[in-house]
């Protein structure tokens, strides 16, 4: 099978055999923004065309594929969601050669009723899930999402804008004069996220990133790193419920360290997924994979 994990930026090509193991990995920046209309079976031909001239005939889809500006909508499903209800939602697109399905997104709604989706998240949790166990799942980024799952379904999730709002307050405000790139500082890492837990509230907090620079001297690579404490431990206090199990996190390795030093600073325990045991997304398109109702 080919497995495809389609962004908004990014593409990510899987070639698995029967027993789930990678046989190869192609990345390109082919996200569904990039793509020009009526353009999404050209570029799976350009990322994968060979493999289609080997034989390979089914390819299974997630992520921004299936949204309004990919290549065919395919409808959220609501949460609570078993994996194998997720499989059965996927949407067959015609494709001259090869059989195509792409799967659906996730919604839910938090307390008050308002309304969360993803797309291509639920194929990672699927693939870092572990049996029936019951599991906080924890997915950095721009918009980071918490999930939780048992019983091979997922329950529900919550997003946090917080690497979005990073890049925006970092670049676009008078922050951005008071921060600079540098090394890795853990003590200013651990400064803002010890902050988080203050009064105020992150409004006022963010003020502080200035007001540190300006009277106490703090050095502005210094502060960039508070700034990232800051917004993280508003998120992880915020998601992170009391007396939680481990949080499983999925993601560029350094940001996930960031998340689970968050996460203990705070009083939880974390441990990134383990690459070694398979990239998330393609575990999760395998296992998808072996419910989807092919033809052939």
């Amino acid at each position: 099978m080919i497995g495809l994990d389609w962004g908004t930026t990014r593409l990510r090509a899987f070639r698995i055999a029967e027993d789930g193991v990678v046989r190869d990995v192609r990345r390109a920046d082919r996200g569904v923004l990039s793509v020009k209309p009526g353009g999404f079976a050209d570029t799976l031909r350009d990322i994968a065309g060979d493999w289609l001239e080997a034989g390979e005939r089914r390819v299974l889809i997630a992520g921004m594929a299936g949204s309004r500006q990919g290549w065919q909508e395919v409808p959220y499903l609501d949460c609570p969601a078993e994996f194998g209800a997720i499989a059965a939602a996927a949407r067959p697109v015609a494709f001259d050669a090869a059989e195509v399905f792409i799967l659906p997104g996730l919604a839910a709604r938090d307390e008050a009723g308002v309304p969360e989706v993803m797309r291509g998240e639920e194929t990672q949790i699927v693939g870092a899930a572990d049996g029936d166990a019951r599991r906080l799942i924890c997915l950095p980024g721009s918009h980071s999402k918490w999930a939780t799952v048992a019983a091979r379904r997922i329950e529900g999730f919550r997003s946090y804008m917080t690497g979005e709002a990073f890049a925006a307050i970092g670049g676009a405000t008078i922050l951005a004069q008071t921060i600079e790139a540098g090394a890795p500082d853990p003590a200013a890492f651990a400064d803002g996220v010890a902050r988080a837990g203050q009064p105020g509230g992150l409004l006022h907090h963010l003020f502080g990133v200035r007001t540190r620079v300006l009277l106490d001297g703090v050095a502005k690579t210094a502060a960039r790193a508070y700034l990232s404490g800051l917004l993280i431990g508003h998120e992880v206090r915020h998601a992170l419920p009391p007396g939680a199990a481990e949080v499983t996190l999925i993601g560029d390795a350094a940001l996930c360290g960031l998340y689970r030093d968050a996460i203990e600073l705070c009083g939880g325990a974390a441990r990134i997924h383990d690459a070694g045991a398979g990239d998330a997304a393609c575990l999760g398109l395998a296992r998808l994979g072996e419910q989807i109702p092919w033809r052939h």
